[in-house]
């Protein structure tokens, strides 16, 4: 038996792995165009236990002639004793552009997480890595994709990777890895979902128009974690004022969370911020409108509101003409406490050098969890899924300049590519989430994003927003990824139901 094995391993490229505590060995053919390692394990969910098969390796991407120019890193997880070509498969991925996909992975979806406190803050290194119990299996097989130059995933010898650094480029290239994927594990039967992080949220959006018009592939449902739509909404710059408009409530939510706002507002979140959006939209975005046309009696007005839905002084508002950036709030909101905010998630604090300086040293947030991700996801690879490479895991792939050709003298705004894919799609369901002390895709902006879609009103309601009680990566704060998990696997059920 052992010869036999050997011999179906090196002349057919069958990858074979002896199983502890598993009967007999398993046996899987490796589609052609995919090198991988097969392994098995299982899950307790919701109280049921889940046997899965996965696939760690990759998929060679070719271009229109067939030839291969990279090598797109995945993880596949398929359950075992279903029918694979009729379940659910959900492929996810995270941001940057140029990050990998272990936030998700490691950090939500996947059948193993990273072990942190309940609030989401790091444990001592070195870091452990625990059975997700809130892993996304019980209702849908998960494809972790790596686009080229993150992970693991590279440019063949002699191709140029920049080939794939940009919008249109990632949209293509992603939705080819899609293609090919399910032709090769047999897959186009089954229903389709997109999970995109931050900037895998306009990935997402840009894949649900790619792959219908190019692919005629249809998706039953997306989820926007933490998205953006709108270049127009998030970029901070001097001339494009809607953004700080946009800002402004999770600015009340910080400060809130950190208690630097008026004893009334201090009762409840909800109510602050029902009123920080509303001056937001109303008084604070006509001032931003008229610019130098504002009196100074109107604008002593709206810096005093300011500073009562921020926290920070009306002096230092004036200062800032009205406009406080978000690097200047993380360093002003707790200047007096020497402590800075963090941007994925301002629930967490840093200390700079000094406390003088106009803008943050680094990102108490990030920090946090980029050595416990970072560590725990070569860790996994190596020993759970003996999945051995010699080259590094970019966690960050060198993918800069990206290249935004398309949107030439206009922001990037995948929300009408969105649109037009649900427009074309009626069947296909949306969710939105996001969390209150998220700065890097603030919610509101989220809102205001769905909210100019212009979809027919019989489209409306296949667009359902979530909210979280913590930042960017709101599935690190256990409550969160409880409500999280509930959350998600009513959409899931949502989005697969034929009424």
């Amino acid at each position: 038996m052992k010869q036999l094995l050997f011999i179906l391993s090196c002349c057919y490229g069958i990858q074979v792995w002896a199983q502890p505590n598993v009967a007999k060995t398993t046996v899987e053919i490796v589609p052609t165009g995919i090198t991988a390692t097969v392994s098995k394990g299982t899950n307790t969910v919701a109280g049921k236990a889940i046997a899965y098969t996965t696939h760690t390796g990759y998929l060679d991407l070719k271009n229109d002639t067939g030839k291969t120019i990279a090598k797109v890193f995945f993880t596949y997880y398929r359950k075992d004793g279903e029918d694979a070509a009729k379940r659910p498969v959900t492929f996810a991925f995270n941001g940057g552009p140029g990050s990998s996909s272990v936030w998700l992975h490691m950090g939500a979806l996947g059948p193993k997480r990273v072990k942190l406190e309940n609030d989401g803050t790091a444990t001592a290194p070195p870091y452990d890595i625990i059975d997700n119990e809130y892993s996304w299996l019980n209702k849908s097989d998960m494809v972790f994709i790596d686009p080229v130059a993150t992970g693991f995933s590279r440019a063949v010898s002699g191709e140029n990777p920049k080939q794939f650094h940009g919008y249109v480029e990632d949209v293509q290239s992603v939705g080819n890895f899609i293609r090919s994927f399910l032709s090769k594990y047999e897959r186009w039967g089954s229903p389709k979902f997109l999970a995109g992080e931050s900037y895998g949220t306009i990935r997402a959006s840009g894949l649900a128009k790619f792959l219908q018009d190019s692919y005629r592939i249809y998706i039953n449902g997306i989820f926007l974690i933490s998205p953006v739509l709108n270049f127009g909404t998030n970029d901070y710059y001097v001339g494009n004022d809607l953004p700080r408009a946009l800002y402004l409530p999770s600015y009340t939510a910080a400060a809130w969370y950190h208690k630097k706002l008026a004893p009334e507002l201090q009762q409840n979140l909800q109510k602050a911020l029902q009123e920080s959006e509303a001056f937001a939209m109303n008084e604070y975005a006509l001032a931003l409108l008229k610019g130098d046309w504002l009196t100074p009696a109107e604008k002593e007005k709206i810096a005093a509101k300011m500073s009562y839905y921020t926290g920070l002084s009306k002096a230092y508002i004036l200062q800032a003409n009205l406009r406080v950036e978000e690097n200047r709030f993380y360093k002003e909101l707790r200047r007096t406490d020497g402590l800075t905010i963090g941007r994925l998630d301002a629930r967490f604090t840093g200390r700079d050098l000094d406390d003088a300086g106009e803008n943050v040293s680094y990102d108490p947030s990030f920090t946090n969890i980029d050595g416990p991700f970072t560590s725990a996801m070569n860790d996994y690879f190596q020993k759970h899924l003996n999945f051995k490479e010699e080259k590094p895991y970019n966690i960050f792939g060198s993918v800069y300049p990206w290249n935004y050709n398309n949107v030439q003298n206009q922001f990037l705004n995948v929300a009408e590519s969105l649109r037009d894919a649900m427009h074309k799609n009626p069947a296909l369901k949306v969710y939105v989430g996001s969390g209150y002390y998220d700065f890097a895709t603030p919610y509101f902006t989220a809102k205001y994003d769905v909210a100019h879609m212009f979809l027919r009103p019989e489209l409306q309601s296949n667009v359902k927003h979530y909210f979280y009680n913590s930042g960017h990566m709101y599935y690190i704060n256990i409550p969160d990824m409880i409500q999280f998990k509930k959350d998600v696997d009513t959409f899931f059920d949502w989005a697969l139901s034929t009424k």
